[in-house]
């Protein structure tokens, strides 16, 4: 286990991790005290601690600031309307908005009062071997920004504003009207192969074409766009930012841009379009970290029809909670429904959007900390990530039922949406990797012809080290593929292995390392590589290399049969380049 993923019941509670992803699970100290000195230098430069999410939610308005409680320190209304940005945008992803906890644990006063300031500021300084970040000695935060940040963690938090309906409406644009749109394609590209690259950290997407690999359009969006998604007739592009801000994209356009956009509240994570015969483009859904609700818009123009809150009771122990965020949604290809994970509460909803004013929704009790997921190859059965209890939940969405809650037989399975495979010996298997440890864990997803392999671990792989995001293959490929982005070793961060499927039989298959970051030939920064994505073919698999806004950032283009470098994408609009979206391959949920 690496040095800087900590065990599942020995790390430091109060640490403030900066986003989920990097949120490890940890546990206070008996007694407060500042970190040693020995630990100062391997937080300054870890992959981890240089990822920098961004939530966006004070723009919503000014919170009124805490008066003066004896014993705690007080801030002015300026230094409050600060901290409460750099919370929202650093730690809500994790502790979640009330600080209540979410993926990370619990920053309420009776955790952080019996701390104390000097051990709170010293860990926003310093950071942590368990995924907390240096802001500090990294130079991201200001003294006086840390400061501020260790005070404000000593009061009591206070809510940011809700979003209904009425905001949403008044947030909501259409540019271009449906009956102004064209009739039919515009333009040259190969819409079928074309690649939404999300620009993280300027609020953009580059469109990049799959066969001349040249970028024909870098669009405004919302920050830190989370995914992409395509409507069922790949005409329409939806992106969603960290802000919770939704872009339509006309992809049939002379020059595709944005014809609608919408907010849809503070921060979200989440967006899908309705695939069922039938329903095809008629309606979107997207789903919200804050206020914990979804919303259903009309596909063609964002309208938003109907907005669902998402607080309730949690599944296991019945109590209430306050902020159950929406993770992935998925679309049923068998019923029309939305798949809809939430988070805290530990459901799934299967949302039947046949008739939105008379909403009928199947709330299935699963596990606390749903997270990301997908499709088996078939389509028929999800199986989704709760990351934080270690578990993978699946469910027929055929029959609407839950099929089964399962170890995933690792440490914080962070799939995406996985990868499927078939395997010499088990068949049909899902894969997922790991943000906690270096296990690949295959999952067997054939209750028929291999019915004494189905919703087992079948079978785990030892891949390079934890802090991996995705992993990735496609019905043409003969490999798997595994990130690494988040692991503290530089080398292996920038770095993927690769598996032959055909070795899987063999009592410790070996992977095989491909050096991205190398191979870019970019020689400043971690240069983390993440998130691979097929062209449509199957025949080439493209790697972000990732580095920071002011750094020099790349595409490293792989041939899938030689596993050799094919093209390096430069240009220097392609800043901080991270998730990757194959038109067809998204549209038709490949991998």
């Amino acid at each position: 286990m690496n040095s800087c993923i900590a065990p599942r019941k020995t790390a430091l509670l109060s640490s403030l991790a900066l986003s989920c992803v990097l949120a490890i699970g940890l546990a206070l100290p008996a007694a407060a005290q500042s970190p040693s000195p020995s630990d100062v230098e391997k937080h300054k430069t870890t992959p981890g601690g240089k990822y920098e999410p961004s939530l966006d939610v004070l723009k919503e308005g000014e919170l009124e600031a805490p008066g003066a409680k004896e014993g705690v320190p007080s801030l002015t209304q300026e230094e409050f309307n600060r901290a409460n940005q750099i919370y929202f945008e650093r730690c809500a992803g994790c502790h979640g908005v009330l600080r209540k906890g979410a993926t990370g644990k619990a920053l309420t006063t009776d955790v952080t009062r019996e701390s104390g300031y000097e051990y709170l500021r010293d860990f926003i300084n310093y950071g942590s071997p368990g995924g907390m970040p240096n802001w500090g000695t990294s130079g991201d935060m200001t003294e006086k920004d840390i400061d501020i940040m260790a005070r404000y963690l000593l009061n009591e938090p206070t809510a940011p504003p809700e979003f209904g309906m009425a905001e949403m409406r008044e947030a909501w644009k259409v540019y271009i009207p449906v009956e102004e749109r064209p009739t039919e394609k515009m333009n040259d590209f190969d819409i079928e192969n074309l690649f939404s690259v999300t620009l993280r950290d300027t609020g953009e997407i580059a469109l990049i074409e799959g066969d001349s690999k040249k970028i024909v359009s870098v669009i405004k969006t919302g920050y830190a766009v989370h995914i992409s998604r395509l409507s069922a007739s790949g005409r329409y592009l939806f992106t969603i930012g960290r802000d919770a801000k939704i872009n339509l994209i006309d992809l049939w356009m002379e020059e595709p841009k944005t014809v609608a956009e919408l907010k849809v509240g503070s921060e979200a994570r989440s967006v899908e379009t309705s695939k069922m015969e039938g329903w095809e483009d008629k309606y979107a859904i997207a789903g919200s970290y804050w206020p914990p609700q979804y919303v259903i818009m009309d596909g063609a123009t964002l309208e938003p029809l109907k907005v669902v809150s998402t607080r309730g009771m949690t599944y296991d122990t019945q109590e209430f909670h306050p902020e159950p965020r929406v993770a992935a949604i998925v679309a049923s290809h068998y019923r029309p429904e939305f798949i809809v994970n939430v988070k805290e509460t530990g459901k799934i909803l299967l949302v039947d959007y046949q008739d939105i004013k008379n909403l009928k929704v199947t709330a299935i009790d699963a596990e606390r900390f749903l997270h990301d997921g997908g499709f088996d190859s078939t389509g028929r059965y999800f199986l989704v990530a709760a990351n934080a209890r270690d578990k993978l939940a699946i469910v027929d969405t055929k029959e609407g039922r839950l099929v089964d809650v399962i170890e995933s037989g690792g440490v914080k399975p962070h799939p995406g949406r996985g990868a499927n495979i078939v395997h010499p010996t088990y068949g049909p298997v899902w894969v997922t990797s790991h943000l906690g440890d270096e296990t690949v864990s295959l999952i067997g997803t054939d209750p028929e012809k291999n019915k004494e392999h189905a919703w087992k671990v079948v079978q785990t792989l030892e891949g390079q080290g934890g802090g991996s995001l995705f992993v990735k293959t496609h019905p043409e490929s003969k490999h798997l593929y595994i990130d690494t982005p988040l692991n503290p070793e530089a080398e292996i961060a920038s770095s993927v292995a690769v598996f032959k499927i055909a070795d899987l039989t063999k009592e410790e298959p070996e992977y095989t390392v491909l050096p991205i970051g190398e191979w870019s030939g970019i020689s400043e920064g971690v240069r983390r590589v993440v998130q691979g994505e097929f062209n449509r073919a199957g025949d080439e698999i493209w790697f972000s290399v990732w580095n920071a806004v002011d750094q020099e950032s790349a595409i490293v283009v792989v041939d899938d049969k030689t596993l050799k470098m094919k093209h390096v994408i430069k240009d220097p609009r392609l800043k901080t380049p991270t998730g990757k979206f194959n038109v067809y391959n998204t549209r038709k949920d490949v991998y």
